[in-house]
């Protein structure tokens, strides 16, 4: 064994010691869970980003032209998507309590490949914002369900690094959608059909056939579930209710529900994702317009969206190794995630990745160059993919009572999603001068407002964390015990509970 073995070998050991719950059987069951859940349940969000997006690409690919649809228009059909996301989300959470993601994840997942499928036989502006409205109810439950089924399978410390590869589906749906898009539109005429109806056609058909295989594998609750044995799922509710409530099988309560609308951190964790929703799904629905704008062609916008880079001092086309925006975003992600975790914060991390957004939104406004603009989309979109990655899983940390979690990470998504319709609308043809440099510059206010969010859980938080301290270290010989069902009826008002920062 080297010395370098031996060091790791004792580093292990330590770890050992100080998280009972951190054992090579732990680590093992832990892969285990992630082989089960990671792959389908990204994919699942790969799709469902892939089919709300898509509109985009089918937009340069001649949708509004044939279908008459004035640029205004175009922007109210992607807001109604987000007015039914926003509308059924709370309640699509709930209703998960009263299933099972086995069931219920799968079944969203069928419902909205048929209708994203759908897309491509609307015949009229009427039709397609029907479609587009119900997309976004269909579509609702899938994230706040997958974030809440998290919560229950991780420890908290062991969800962000989950959620940020699921979340990772999101960057990769837009790095391979404009290929996807590209080649599909290829079949414009067969059959007797646009290349943007068969972008909605093909791609909403393969939505619906993962939906039948998903039945399959997706689990179901943790206390249930039958692809671990009986002993692997004794250790991992033992896991779990050391660490939070998610051990334990909880009933829906609607004082929980009151709880979570009454808590000013619930509230806080919505209006932060409400900061970067607005830019993250600006950025993704109108990208290949943005790059369009930037001087070519439709099939090189929906290439570029993907792995063509530019010169950055000549604006010319070259094949480099350079990567698109969603492909660097995923990247990002990856690295900022991995330190967040070490690190064991994720203030920090979501409050510089703000920064980065803004710096590359500076640069896309002030600059001239398409290779330099180019470059200035590759760092807004890696510090908006990057920052949702880590804010989306830290209420789901933080927010202690099951029903109260679920409601919490609807609640964060819904407020969050009132952003993206926002950008919908204000990404409207009338501010599309300078590639939409007014728009831009609202999204740099957003971010800024993201920040201030951060800033405040942070603060308050650590606050509450040392004031929780100095109590437990002031009586330290009182009876401050709490029995196990008063931690669970208090969850993250026991003075025991500490907040992830």
């Amino acid at each position: 064994m080297t010395a370098s073995d031996s060091e790791k070998s004792s580093q292990r050991e330590v770890e050992a010691r100080d998280d009972p719950h951190n054992s090579p059987q732990d680590r093992r069951l832990l892969r285990k869970v992630d082989l089960r859940l990671l792959p389908i349940l990204t994919l699942l969000y790969l799709l469902s980003f892939l089919d709300r997006t898509n509109i985009g690409n089918a937009k340069i690919d001649g949708l509004t032209t044939d279908l008459r649809i004035s640029p205004s228009a175009y922007n109210t059909a992607l807001a109604l998507y987000f007015v039914g996301y926003v509308l059924f989300e709370i309640p699509a959470n709930c209703s998960l309590k009263h299933f099972s993601p086995q069931l219920w994840l799968p079944t969203l997942t069928l419902v909205w490949g048929i209708v994203s499928l759908a897309q491509g036989l609307v015949k009229n502006q009427a039709g397609l914002f029907g479609i587009r409205f119900l997309l976004g109810v269909t579509e609702a439950g899938l994230f706040p369900g997958v974030i809440y089924t998290f919560s229950v399978y991780y420890r908290r410390r062991e969800r962000s690094w989950r959620v940020a590869v699921f979340f990772g589906g999101a960057a990769l749906a837009g790095a391979f959608g404009g290929v996807f898009a590209y080649a599909i539109g290829l079949m414009d005429g067969v059959g007797g059909r646009r290349g943007w109806q068969w972008i909605f056609i093909i791609e909403g058909a393969f939505t619906s056939a993962i939906s039948l295989v998903a039945y399959f594998i997706v689990p179901t609750w943790s206390h249930q579930a039958k692809f671990l044995s009986e002993e692997e799922r004794s250790r991992l509710l033992e896991r779990l209710q050391a660490d939070s409530d998610a051990g334990v099988h909880q009933s829906f309560r609607w004082s929980s529900v009151r709880s979570a609308f009454g808590d000013h951190l619930v509230w806080a964790y919505a209006l932060l994702f409400h900061g970067f929703a607005f830019a993250l799904y600006s950025l993704s629905l109108f990208l290949p317009t943005i790059i369009a704008g930037l001087g070519f062609k439709t099939w090189q916008a929906q290439l570029y969206v993907h792995f063509v880079a530019l010169d950055c001092h000549t604006g010319s086309k070259n094949r480099q190794d350079d990567g698109s925006p969603n492909t660097v975003a995923s990247l990002a992600i990856g690295g900022t995630v991995w330190l967040s975790s070490r690190w064991n914060m994720r203030a920090p991390f979501i409050i510089s990745a703000a920064a980065v957004s803004i710096i590359g939104y500076i640069i896309l406004l002030t600059c001239t160059t398409p290779g330099v603009q180019y470059f200035g989309v590759h760092l807004a979109a890696a510090g908006i993919y990057t920052g949702n990655a880590l804010l989306l899983s830290w209420p789901g940390e933080n927010v202690s009572g099951q029903t109260k979690r679920a409601v919490a990470v609807a609640m964060q998504i819904t407020i969050g999603d009132i952003g993206a319709i926002a950008g919908c609308l204000v990404y409207r043809p009338s501010l599309s001068s300078d590639l939409y440099r007014t728009p831009n510059l609202i999204a740099i206010g957003y971010l800024l407002f993201a920040i201030l969010m951060a800033t405040y859980l942070w603060v308050i938080m650590a606050r509450e964390n040392k004031r929780r301290e100095r109590l437990l270290a002031d009586r330290k010989g009182d009876d401050l015990s709490e029995a196990d069902e008063d931690k669970l009826r208090l969850g993250d008002r026991s003075i025991y509970y500490i907040y992830q920062l």
